[in-house]
């Protein structure tokens, strides 16, 4: 018997969290977003010099969040932020609608 509601319960949850998500609520991919971005800035640091601004995502689904790109900025921004070459190719493109940008220090600093 515990075993069968165990069941009900875990397809329940499924089935409520794959509505929640279908629901394309902006807040959530937002914040979804946010805090992958701060953890892939995170393991970048520790071996990569972020003080060019780089892109850390492009668009890739490696990061787990689709449609999105990863920046690295400058706060207060710095001409080399401005740099094309510092930027995410895929957002320039056209081909990533929404960015998240993160200072040096993998601090959040905005989203578009």
């Amino acid at each position: 018997m515990k075993t069968g509601v165990l069941m009900v319960l875990i397809i329940l949850v499924m089935l409520l969290s794959g509505c929640l998500a279908r629901q394309g609520d902006k807040t959530t991919f937002d914040e979804l977003a946010r805090i992958k971005c701060i953890e892939l800035c995170e393991a970048a640091k520790k071996t990569t010099d972020l003080s060019n601004g780089p892109c850390l995502s492009d668009n890739n689904l490696d990061w787990g969040v689709k449609d999105w790109v990863c920046d690295v900025a400058h706060w207060p921004r710095e001409d080399v932020d401005n740099k094309p070459e510092n930027q995410c190719q895929e957002f320039r493109s056209g081909k990533a609608h929404h960015f998240i940008e993160v200072d040096t220090n993998c601090n959040f600093i905005r989203a578009y």
